[in-house]
């Protein structure tokens, strides 16, 4: 089963190669190493120059080509002939040493599947529970595992907006729970969205489906909108046991008012993408949620040290919140 790993960076040498370091480690190599460079500086193409990794086709984009989508785009159309799986990382990410090996063997164990996810094991901390366990609403309890909830989510259960789908499913109102709410139980789990930064795709997957370049930029929940499309077509699994480390790096992220206007209207987006007709009481529970959520990151201005970041934020959710009255995102 050949593979390519695509990974595609901006402004970031030292996390690429750090990154690349871990590839080197890995128990199986990728058959094609395909680095899709937004940088608008020469500083990760000279570093890469001074550094020997096998198999690695390197690509420094033009203005109109950089983007996270774009380049991903543009790195699936660079992948060999003969490939069968696409990977995807992002430029931030350590590898343990299995990885690939523990992603491709989920495709012989389920053939079914047309995407794979890793777990990431370095963001949150997880508990093993007893049988017979009762969680209060300050924790989150699943398959076995616990993990302490988050403010929001503790909120939103008092008051019945909650999620009511699994982790890895968006409920008909969307603001659901991310993979991220699945425990590190060794188990293979079927789930409906993929962190991009972490995923794999049969590459047979693209000759019908690209990633949407509405997300420009950043692409603040690309990953959601490509991987629902995907799920609507067969099966996508997270391997609990393909394990890597994210280490969020700031460079090349929007700022923060931007940022809280691509929560609300990215977040819009990928719910229609989901549920293109939901009913009156889904569209009511959206909204309320994204109030609520909005609510809060404006009570941060008094709970936070970051005071700048948390207002200008909640002023970007406001604002675009309200310019869906004017502008829906097609």
């Amino acid at each position: 089963m050949k593979f390519s790993l695509i990974i595609c960076t901006y402004m970031r040498p030292d996390p690429l190669l750090k990154l690349l370091h871990s590839v080197r480690e890995q128990s199986v190599y990728p058959d094609q190493i395909v680095i899709v460079d937004g940088s608008t500086d020469l500083e990760t193409t000279d570093r890469l120059a001074k550094n020997d990794f096998e198999k690695v086709d390197y690509f420094l984009v033009q203005p109109e080509e950089r983007g996270l989508t774009k380049q991903r785009n543009f790195g699936i159309a660079q992948t060999a002939g003969d490939t069968t799986i696409i990977c995807f990382l992002d430029d931030d990410i350590i590898l343990e040493k299995d990885y690939f090996k523990r992603l491709l063997q989920t495709y012989e164990d389920f053939p079914e599947a047309l995407g794979v996810g890793g777990y990431i094991n370095n963001e949150v901390h997880w508990e093993k529970t007893a049988e017979r366990y009762s969680s209060n609403k300050q924790e989150f309890h699943y398959d076995g595992w616990k993990r302490k909830d988050g403010s929001r989510f503790v909120l939103r259960k008092k008051i019945g907006l909650d999620s009511d789908r699994p982790p890895g499913f968006a409920p008909d109102f969307s603001h659901g729970r991310s993979v991220s709410f699945l425990p590190p139980s060794g188990k293979i789990y079927e789930v409906e969205q993929l962190m991009g930064g972490v995923s794999s795709f049969r590459k047979t997957v693209f000759d019908s489906l690209q990633f949407s370049e509405y997300f420009e930029g950043y692409g603040l929940y690309e990953d959601a909108d490509f991987s629902l499309r995907v799920a609507k077509k067969g099966k996508l699994y997270l391997n609990t046991n393909a394990v890597l480390a994210h280490y969020h790096n700031a460079s090349g992220r929007p700022n923060q008012y931007q940022y809280g206007k691509m929560v609300v209207r990215n977040g819009w987006y990928v719910w229609r993408v989901k549920n293109p007709k939901p009913s009156l009481s889904s569209k009511l529970k959206w909204h309320a949620i994204t109030a609520l959520l909005t609510a809060i990151r404006f009570t941060n201005i008094l709970t936070t040290k970051q005071k700048k970041e948390a207002f200008t934020e909640a002023l970007g959710r406001t604002v675009g919140w309200w310019s869906l009255i004017i502008s829906k995102p097609q």
